[in-house]
Protein backbone atom coordinates (compact mmCIF):
# COMPACT_ATOMS: atom_id res chain seq x y z
CA UNK A 1 0.00 0.00 0.00
CA UNK A 2 1.34 3.42 -1.00
CA UNK A 3 2.44 5.60 1.93
CA UNK A 4 0.09 8.49 2.55
CA UNK A 5 1.46 12.00 2.86
CA UNK A 6 0.80 13.23 6.40
CA UNK A 7 -0.35 16.85 6.38
CA UNK A 8 -1.04 19.47 9.05
CA UNK A 9 -3.09 22.53 8.08
CA UNK A 10 -2.58 25.77 10.04
CA UNK A 11 -4.83 28.76 9.32
CA UNK A 12 -6.74 31.12 11.60
CA UNK A 13 -9.70 31.41 9.22
CA UNK A 14 -11.88 28.42 10.00
CA UNK A 15 -13.80 28.50 6.73
CA UNK A 16 -10.58 28.56 4.72
CA UNK A 17 -9.04 25.83 6.85
CA UNK A 18 -12.11 23.61 6.66
CA UNK A 19 -12.42 24.14 2.91
CA UNK A 20 -8.82 23.07 2.31
CA UNK A 21 -9.17 20.06 4.59
CA UNK A 22 -12.46 18.98 3.02
CA UNK A 23 -10.85 18.84 -0.39
CA UNK A 24 -7.61 17.20 0.75
CA UNK A 25 -9.57 14.46 2.54
CA UNK A 26 -10.84 13.33 -0.87
CA UNK A 27 -7.27 12.69 -2.05
CA UNK A 28 -6.33 9.05 -1.54
CA UNK A 29 -2.63 9.68 -1.03
CA UNK A 30 -3.03 12.52 1.51
CA UNK A 31 -3.87 12.13 5.20
CA UNK A 32 -4.79 15.10 7.41
CA UNK A 33 -3.16 14.43 10.78
CA UNK A 34 -3.95 17.75 12.42
CA UNK A 35 -5.32 21.27 12.05
CA UNK A 36 -4.49 24.40 14.00
CA UNK A 37 -5.70 27.98 14.10
CA UNK A 38 -2.35 29.58 14.91
CA UNK A 39 1.39 29.04 14.86
CA UNK A 40 1.55 27.79 18.43
CA UNK A 41 -0.99 25.04 17.75
CA UNK A 42 0.80 24.18 14.52
CA UNK A 43 4.10 23.68 16.35
CA UNK A 44 2.46 21.36 18.88
CA UNK A 45 0.85 19.36 16.08
CA UNK A 46 4.22 18.94 14.39
CA UNK A 47 5.75 17.68 17.62
CA UNK A 48 2.89 15.24 18.15
CA UNK A 49 2.14 13.97 14.65
CA UNK A 50 5.44 14.35 12.75
CA UNK A 51 3.82 15.37 9.45
CA UNK A 52 5.53 15.26 6.08
CA UNK A 53 4.05 18.59 5.02
CA UNK A 54 2.60 21.61 6.83
CA UNK A 55 0.30 24.08 5.07
CA UNK A 56 1.03 27.32 6.94
CA UNK A 57 -0.78 30.65 6.86
CA UNK A 58 1.39 33.72 7.51
CA UNK A 59 -0.52 36.29 9.53
CA UNK A 60 -2.35 34.69 12.45
CA UNK A 61 -3.19 35.59 16.00
CA UNK A 62 -1.05 33.77 18.51
CA UNK A 63 2.17 33.80 16.50
CA UNK A 64 3.08 34.43 12.87
CA UNK A 65 3.61 31.74 10.28
CA UNK A 66 7.19 32.92 9.88
CA UNK A 67 8.03 32.29 13.53
CA UNK A 68 6.16 28.99 13.43
CA UNK A 69 8.05 27.91 10.31
CA UNK A 70 11.38 28.55 12.03
CA UNK A 71 10.33 26.38 14.96
CA UNK A 72 8.91 23.65 12.76
CA UNK A 73 12.23 23.43 10.92
CA UNK A 74 14.08 23.28 14.24
CA UNK A 75 11.83 20.46 15.46
CA UNK A 76 11.72 18.49 12.22
CA UNK A 77 14.13 19.64 9.48
CA UNK A 78 12.74 17.07 7.01
CA UNK A 79 9.21 18.49 7.24
CA UNK A 80 8.22 20.61 4.25
CA UNK A 81 6.42 23.86 5.09
CA UNK A 82 4.22 25.24 2.33
CA UNK A 83 3.21 28.83 2.91
CA UNK A 84 -0.42 29.36 1.85
CA UNK A 85 -1.31 33.01 2.20
CA UNK A 86 -2.96 36.04 0.61
CA UNK A 87 0.27 38.06 0.81
CA UNK A 88 3.07 38.30 -1.70
CA UNK A 89 4.78 41.53 -0.66
CA UNK A 90 8.50 41.55 0.13
CA UNK A 91 7.95 41.98 3.86
CA UNK A 92 6.29 38.55 3.99
CA UNK A 93 7.84 36.56 1.15
CA UNK A 94 11.53 36.76 1.91
CA UNK A 95 11.37 36.31 5.71
CA UNK A 96 9.18 33.23 5.15
CA UNK A 97 11.61 31.68 2.69
CA UNK A 98 14.58 32.58 4.89
CA UNK A 99 12.75 30.92 7.80
CA UNK A 100 12.78 27.64 5.87
CA UNK A 101 9.53 27.61 3.87
CA UNK A 102 9.81 25.04 1.10
CA UNK A 103 7.07 26.33 -1.19
CA UNK A 104 4.98 29.48 -1.41
CA UNK A 105 1.40 29.57 -2.69
CA UNK A 106 -1.37 32.15 -2.66
CA UNK A 107 -4.85 31.36 -1.40
CA UNK A 108 -6.13 32.12 -4.88
CA UNK A 109 -4.57 28.82 -5.95
CA UNK A 110 -7.00 26.11 -7.03
CA UNK A 111 -7.55 23.17 -4.69
CA UNK A 112 -5.86 20.79 -7.12
CA UNK A 113 -2.83 23.10 -7.27
CA UNK A 114 -2.53 22.89 -3.49
CA UNK A 115 -2.72 19.09 -3.47
CA UNK A 116 -0.21 18.97 -6.34
CA UNK A 117 2.16 21.24 -4.37
CA UNK A 118 1.86 18.87 -1.39
CA UNK A 119 2.84 15.89 -3.54
CA UNK A 120 5.74 17.79 -5.07
CA UNK A 121 6.97 18.94 -1.66
CA UNK A 122 6.84 15.34 -0.48
CA UNK A 123 9.06 14.43 -3.46
CA UNK A 124 11.40 17.32 -2.70
CA UNK A 125 10.19 19.64 -5.49
CA UNK A 126 9.49 23.30 -4.79
CA UNK A 127 6.43 25.16 -6.01
CA UNK A 128 6.57 28.95 -6.01
CA UNK A 129 3.66 31.19 -6.97
CA UNK A 130 4.70 33.05 -10.19
CA UNK A 131 4.25 36.49 -8.59
CA UNK A 132 6.54 35.43 -5.77
CA UNK A 133 9.04 33.82 -8.15
CA UNK A 134 9.31 37.11 -10.06
CA UNK A 135 10.05 38.97 -6.83
CA UNK A 136 12.73 36.43 -5.96
CA UNK A 137 14.37 36.79 -9.37
CA UNK A 138 14.33 40.58 -9.15
CA UNK A 139 15.88 40.44 -5.70
CA UNK A 140 18.57 38.07 -6.97
CA UNK A 141 19.37 40.38 -9.86
CA UNK A 142 19.56 43.38 -7.57
CA UNK A 143 21.72 41.56 -5.03
CA UNK A 144 24.15 40.51 -7.78
CA UNK A 145 24.74 44.15 -8.75
CA UNK A 146 27.84 45.87 -7.43
CA UNK A 147 27.89 49.51 -6.33
CA UNK A 148 29.94 50.57 -9.36
CA UNK A 149 27.20 49.22 -11.64
CA UNK A 150 25.33 52.40 -10.72
CA UNK A 151 28.02 54.57 -12.31
CA UNK A 152 27.80 56.09 -15.78
CA UNK A 153 30.50 55.14 -18.29
CA UNK A 154 32.30 58.45 -17.70
CA UNK A 155 32.09 58.09 -13.92
CA UNK A 156 33.56 54.62 -14.25
CA UNK A 157 36.45 56.07 -16.28
CA UNK A 158 37.06 58.61 -13.52
CA UNK A 159 36.90 55.90 -10.83
CA UNK A 160 39.55 53.90 -12.67
CA UNK A 161 41.73 56.99 -12.76
CA UNK A 162 41.22 57.42 -9.02
CA UNK A 163 42.32 53.83 -8.63
CA UNK A 164 45.48 54.69 -10.51
CA UNK A 165 46.11 57.52 -8.05
CA UNK A 166 45.65 60.38 -10.53
CA UNK A 167 44.88 63.92 -9.40
CA UNK A 168 41.90 65.87 -10.71
CA UNK A 169 44.16 67.74 -13.13
CA UNK A 170 45.71 64.50 -14.38
CA UNK A 171 42.25 62.96 -14.85
CA UNK A 172 41.19 66.11 -16.70
CA UNK A 173 44.16 65.85 -19.06
CA UNK A 174 43.71 62.11 -19.63
CA UNK A 175 39.96 62.16 -20.29
CA UNK A 176 39.86 65.57 -22.02
CA UNK A 177 37.31 67.02 -19.64
CA UNK A 178 37.42 70.09 -17.41
CA UNK A 179 38.65 69.92 -13.83
CA UNK A 180 35.27 71.19 -12.63
CA UNK A 181 33.61 68.30 -14.46
CA UNK A 182 36.05 65.88 -12.85
CA UNK A 183 35.12 67.20 -9.42
CA UNK A 184 31.43 66.70 -10.21
CA UNK A 185 32.08 63.11 -11.31
CA UNK A 186 34.14 62.42 -8.18
CA UNK A 187 31.35 63.75 -5.99
CA UNK A 188 28.82 61.52 -7.77
CA UNK A 189 31.12 58.51 -7.46
CA UNK A 190 31.56 58.96 -3.71
CA UNK A 191 27.81 59.23 -3.28
CA UNK A 192 26.96 56.16 -5.41
CA UNK A 193 29.67 54.00 -3.87
CA UNK A 194 28.78 55.27 -0.40
CA UNK A 195 32.40 55.98 0.49
CA UNK A 196 33.78 58.96 2.39
CA UNK A 197 36.61 60.20 0.17
CA UNK A 198 38.62 59.61 -3.01
CA UNK A 199 41.11 57.41 -1.16
CA UNK A 200 38.36 54.97 -0.26
CA UNK A 201 37.10 55.15 -3.84
CA UNK A 202 40.59 54.27 -5.07
CA UNK A 203 40.75 51.32 -2.68
CA UNK A 204 37.33 50.17 -3.93
CA UNK A 205 38.50 50.36 -7.55
CA UNK A 206 41.55 48.21 -6.83
CA UNK A 207 39.70 45.67 -4.69
CA UNK A 208 37.08 45.16 -7.39
CA UNK A 209 39.60 44.65 -10.17
CA UNK A 210 38.77 47.85 -12.05
CA UNK A 211 42.38 48.94 -12.26
CA UNK A 212 44.52 47.09 -14.79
Amino acid sequence: MEKKIKVVVVDDHEMVRRGIISYLMTERDIEIVGEGKNGKEGIELVKKNKPDVVLMDLLMEGGTGIDATKQVMAINPTCKVIILTSYYDDEQVFPAIEAGAFSYLLKTSRADQISDAIRKAFRGENVIEPKVANKMMNRFRNSSEKPHDKLTDRELDVLICLGDGLTNQEISDKLFIGVKTVKTHVSNILSKLEVADRTQAAIYANRNGLVG
